[in-house]
């Protein structure tokens, strides 16, 4: 099978961003950096693209120009293991400029959406019973409260 690896457009900010991705992820790296040669699209020496790890998964990250932005139609999904690892990625994922959006969703500081739920959502919305009572609450917060969508999804 074929490796698949995402590929993040910026205009410029794509080594800060993937050292901060980086800075975030554990077991995270970046691997490699290209330049943009003598008479390409930017100033020779410029970043072209970095390549990183987040985790063991390989993205490129490459500096095409003001062109694209992101959006929600892409994000990236944190299937964290507590409340705890929630906490931290929302915090470290929302500072310096990110925002809180609903249902776990939130934009980094660079624009990116990303989704940060806990292991066993899937579980918790694949009962029907169990996510009727489950999706008032989640649509109701910000950053997911673990200990509430249990006791939802409990009939607490």
């Amino acid at each position: 099978m074929p490796k698949i690896t995402p590929n993040l457009w910026f205009d410029t900010q794509g080594l800060e961003a993937a050292e901060f991705y980086v800075s975030v992820f554990p077991n995270s790296k970046v691997t490699a950096v290209t330049y943009y040669p003598e008479g390409g699209r930017r100033e020779a020496g410029t970043v072209l693209t970095v390549e990183f790890l987040l985790d063991g998964q390989e993205y490129i990250a490459i500096n095409g120009g003001p062109e694209f932005a992101f959006n929600e139609a892409i994000s990236l999904g944190i299937n964290c293991a507590d409340q705890q690892e929630i906490d931290y990625y929302w915090e470290a994922l929302t500072a310096d400029g990110g925002s809180e959006g609903p249902c776990g969703w939130l934009k980094d500081k660079y624009g990116l959406s990303w989704q940060v739920y806990p292991g066993g959502m899937a579980e918790m919305l694949s009962d029907p019973e169990r996510a009727r009572r489950v999706t008032p609450v989640l649509m109701a917060m910000g950053k997911l409260d673990v200990a509430a969508l249990q006791k939802a999804a409990d009939g607490g």
